[in-house]
């Protein structure tokens, strides 16, 4: 479940100067539910400790080594645990890859709702500038494994893409240049720009932007309580791969969402086939899905860089979320570690 030449990648974006006034790229609203999901706050103590490449440690330690400033567990629908340090309740933290689990979901819907006709389908067929690049008769499913076959390589391209977002580059017409390196579907590479393509697709396959696409049919449907922005390339194409900034309560709730095989105040959201879907290991990862990664036991997350995670445990109906404003060491093994005991505590305590 490692990711670190991700992690290297983006702390390279994170290094790149934006360009103008800004610090980051553009963004879009997305607006809340009139009917949020319900939390409700039911405090107690968990006593977590896990073992990790052969030594001991407690969640404290876990949370402090990784620079967490936000951390929230749920049970069902009662927060059992909610801190925060340099931060509180309403600080709306960068998702960074997060968000790609966001783009899958809105993909699944689209599919249900037949704007999509199969993720068999290649994906230029909905994208034709797209039929003169590596993405050329490359199934949407590819994209959604990380496995499109095009050349990219994440540490360097990466930083590259997101720093032409900075800029209000169009996106798209990086998409359009990318060549093919491989044949997709013979190995996994984890690659931004597929995420950015399907965020694309989502909006040329419904007629509706991106991020009113996601409002619309993730967002509100959800039942999630306060406003997000989604990050965009100022050429009105949302960026798919990173930057959604939401509140972790926001995100626990996409978590609890998935937990509930895609179901929120008794409306199906998103498709229960999808849900399986997407947490199904793929052929050429077992440890990923379709934009989630799999931790090998039924649990499954959402990842992004520096230590942001929506962790879920359908065995013991827990979701924990993990946010980072600066961003600590690469954790992704260890934190499924660290999460495991405490939803395994969270069961044990009820």
């Amino acid at each position: 479940m490692r990711i670190t030449r991700y992690a290297v990648a983006l702390a390279l974006v994170l290094a790149v100067p934006a360009v103008g006034t800004a610090t980051a790229e553009t963004a879009d609203v997305l607006r809340p539910s009139a009917h949020p999901v319900k939390l409700r706050t039911t405090p107690r103590e968990l006593s977590v400790t896990y073992t990790y490449q052969g030594q001991e440690h407690t969640l404290d330690d876990f949370l402090t080594r990784t620079k967490t400033n936000g951390f929230l567990v749920l049970d069902g629908q009662d927060v059992v645990t909610e801190r925060y340090t340099g931060a509180n309740r309403n600080t709306r933290f960068q998702s960074w890859s997060m968000a790609k689990s966001f783009t899958s979901a809105a993909i699944g819907i689209a599919l249900g709702e037949g704007r999509i006709r199969s993720i068999d389908d290649p994906v230029d067929r909905y994208l034709p500038e797209l039929v003169r690049s590596g993405y050329a008769g490359v199934p949407i499913s590819a994209l959604l494994r990380m496995s499109s076959g095009i050349d990219w390589d994440e540490a360097t391209d990466a930083p590259r893409l997101q720093a032409a977002a900075n800029k209000g580059y169009p996106i798209r017409k990086l998409a359009a240049r990318q060549k093919k390196g491989w044949d997709w579907g013979t190995r996994f590479e984890y690659t931004s720009m597929n995420s950015f393509v399907l965020a694309r697709l989502v909006t040329k396959a419904t007629g509706v932007p991106y991020h009113e696409y996601v409002e619309r049919k993730i967002w509100r449907p959800a039942g999630m309580e306060s406003t997000a922005t989604v990050g965009n390339d100022s050429h009105g194409d949302s960026l798919g791969y990173c930057c959604y900034h939401a509140t972790d309560r926001d995100f626990a709730r996409f978590g609890l969402l998935y937990l509930r095989g895609g179901k929120a105040g008794g409306r199906q959201v998103v498709p229960a086939s999808w849900v399986r879907a997407s947490t199904t290991p793929s052929p050429v990862n077992p440890r990923y899905g379709l934009h989630w990664w799999l931790g090998g036991s039924g649990d499954f997350m959402a990842a992004g860089f520096g230590g942001q995670y929506i962790y879920v445990s359908p065995r013991h109906s827990v979701v924990v979320v993990k946010s980072a404003i600066a961003g600590g060491r690469p954790d992704q093994e260890e934190a499924l570690t660290a999460f495991r005991a405490v939803a395994a505590e969270v069961a044990r305590t009820r």
